[in-house]
């Protein structure tokens, strides 16, 4: 194999693992957004916004950047693997929320705490992915879990609480979805 062609394969799984970052980005910005409108007065426009957010943002990732890639990916050895047990380990994660929250009759705290969940897991996805800017997502959603949690002793209902961290994730996620496809 050719400098030239390894050259051309790294740059092609680069693109390739940014194009599918960014898909599934936009796809649970998608889910954050439906869950944060739901049970609101506005859940159908929120839905309608959504969606549309949604259909642009896959259309740019499907794309993909026409600029040329300036910095391959430097993947760690094994990284797929990384990956599997990070993703394995969030749904853990979300699961053991899930169960304690309800277990202890505070189920308002679910939102809350599988958005530090998901925000906490980009960590390491950061590193096994080279995508820097995963760290930003990670701060953004913990910030935005922190403010969920802010709100709720504040005294805010179970409906707004959700509004406020799956509408805050959804934003975060559509932003790290357009940055990875625009900026890689």
């Amino acid at each position: 194999m050719t400098v030239e062609h390894m050259d051309a394969a790294c740059v092609d799984l680069t693109r390739t693992l940014r194009r599918r970052g960014a898909i599934v980005l936009a796809v649970f910005a998608l889910v954050w957004a439906l869950a944060g409108g739901s049970g609101t007065p506005v859940a159908t426009p929120v839905d309608v916004v959504a969606m549309a957010v949604t259909t642009a943002v896959l259309e740019r990732a499907f794309r993909g950047t026409t600029r040329p890639v300036t910095r391959t990916v430097r993947l760690p050895a094994k990284w797929n693997r990384g990956v599997g047990l990070v993703n394995a380990a969030e749904l853990a994660a979300i699961l053991a929320v899930i169960a304690a929250s309800d277990a202890s009759g505070h189920a308002e705290l679910i939102p809350v705490g599988i958005c530090l969940v998901v925000g906490l897991h980009f960590f390491p996805l950061a590193r096994l992915f080279d995508q820097r800017q995963y760290k930003w997502t990670a701060i953004l959603l913990t910030a935005v879990s922190l403010v969920g949690l802010a709100v709720l002793a504040a005294g805010a209902s179970t409906e707004t609480v959700r509004a406020v961290v799956g509408l805050g994730a959804a934003v975060v996620l559509w932003g790290s979805s357009i940055h990875v496809t625009l900026r890689g």
